[in-house]
């Protein structure tokens, strides 16, 4: 079966970036830095992605040279082993994800249009913010409206294809996702008293540092990276033998981590200008921005932008995610790209649906003490993503021929640049990686 690729360097790099680019930056970052204490936060988290960095390219390694989808990639590359149930669970976790995903872009695309009819008005209280958030997704029809409605635009893009889908969508979108964050980020550091937010992000007490702070930086940094759930593998898969696989790698991690210091940089002064808690948890974006947006100046217009902005990011990564389980029902399993793209929906809206209900009717309904929407969210970013991540770089470092790496890092020996560091990128995925991964995962489970 003739398989899509990416067409140009442009369209790998927006791709890629639109993977690791979305609500794990605009809405999980800038909550967990509040949460873990601004700098500090920032500051191990660089740390984790520069760690994440080989896991990264390793999964577009065993993309690219198996030219194959998650599942399929291991039976290519270790026929024959028990290394495809590696690939299984690659199937299934991003499937996971998308289902609780969607339903926090759901809430995005209900936010737009309450900023869109100007309901975040001049006067509101953050009281009353927070109860018109705890009434919507308390609720049972509108939240699950809004995951339907963004599942549907999910499905859309991916049954258009790779080029005219994922492809054309991340060359638009992503340059206008960083026009909407910067001009944001602007606006929120000409506020009075916004200077306290940029001193409590790039200003970091290292005393703060402790276990809970790394295994949240590296669960931010697994997340926000889409690692371990197969998305950056299938993407790999479609990228051409041309491509320079540590140039686009590095490119990816370093735009992801510029955005979700932007979006810091566009909440948190904004937070501290008007006096706020920055350590708000989830709900700061869907509780604390509309109380302020509907206080300051011209904050209705970045209202808008700012939730058109959430919704694109959300959308960027979903289609990553989405596109997992597409491609091995199609070259796996036979289906069509529609038929398999009907079939994840009906998949991820019936979760969603128990996702978006643990709020309402189901917030009393427990597994091992968690509703379903948070056993989703703790299980898939502290547990799924690292031991699949590990999991991987142990493939690639200990199962995979070390000549093939060589060869995938340098496109066959033609990129003379890259002999010196490749061989350094497979040290770290061999020895390091695997061993800090596992250390800080043990960490946070001991304390």
């Amino acid at each position: 079966m003739e398989r899509e690729n990416f067409g140009n360097r442009f369209g790998v790099l927006v791709a890629m970036a639109g993977s690791a680019i979305g609500l794990g930056n605009l809405w999980r970052f800038p909550y967990l830095v509040g949460s873990y204490g601004g700098a500090a936060f920032v500051f191990v988290y660089i740390f984790c992605v520069l760690l994440c960095l080989p896991i990264f390219m390793s999964e577009v390694v065993v993309g690219r040279r198996s030219h194959a989808n998650a599942y399929g990639a291991f039976k290519v590359l270790a026929p024959g082993t028990r290394w495809k149930w590696l690939g299984a669970v690659s199937v299934v976790t991003p499937i996971i994800v998308v289902s609780y995903y969607s339903v926090v872009g759901g809430w995005s695309v209900e936010y737009f249009f309450k900023a869109a009819t100007l309901e975040f008005t001049s006067g509101a209280t953050q009281a009353g913010m927070s109860t018109m958030f705890g009434r919507f997704i308390s609720s049972v029809w509108s939240p699950i409206i809004g995951h339907t409605i963004f599942l549907l635009l999910t499905a859309g893009i991916i049954i258009a294809g790779v080029k005219s889908g994922i492809e054309k969508f991340g060359k638009i979108m992503m340059p206008l996702l960083f026009v909407l964050i910067i001009f944001i980020a602007v606006r929120a550091a000409t506020l009075p008293g916004a200077g306290e937010g940029l001193r409590y992000l790039f200003k970091p007490d290292f005393s703060k540092i402790d276990a809970s702070v790394c295994a949240a930086a590296l669960g931010q940094a697994f997340f926000s990276l889409s690692l371990g759930v197969g998305t950056i593998l299938t993407y790999g898969s479609y990228v051409s033998k041309n491509e320079n696989i540590i140039a686009s790698s590095t490119w990816t991690a370093t735009a992801d981590f510029l955005f979700a210091l932007l979006a810091s940089c566009a909440i948190m002064p904004a937070v501290f200008a008007f006096g706020l808690n920055p350590q708000e948890g989830p709900g700061l974006v869907f509780e604390t921005l509309p109380f302020i947006f509907a206080n300051m100046p011209l904050g209705w217009l970045v209202a808008i932008l700012f939730f058109l902005a959430l919704i694109v990011a959300a959308l960027t990564s979903s289609i990553s995610l989405y596109e997992v389980g597409v491609a091995y029902l199609v070259e796996e399993k036979g289906l069509s790209r529609r038929g398999a793209s009907v079939l994840v929906f009906a998949i991820a809206w019936i979760l969603g649906i128990l996702c978006s209900l643990s709020f309402g009717p189901l917030a009393d309904f427990h597994i091992l003490g968690q509703t379903v929407f948070n056993l989703f969210d703790k299980v898939s970013a502290n547990v799924l993503m690292p031991v699949g991540g590990l999991l991987l770089v142990i493939f690639v470092g200990w199962v995979m021929k070390k000549h093939d790496v060589i060869d995938e890092m340098t496109n066959g020996g033609t990129l003379s640049g890259n002999r010196r560091t490749s061989q350094v990128i497979y040290f770290l995925i061999r020895y390091i990686c695997p061993l800090a991964v596992v250390a800080v995962f043990l960490t946070a489970l001991i304390f």
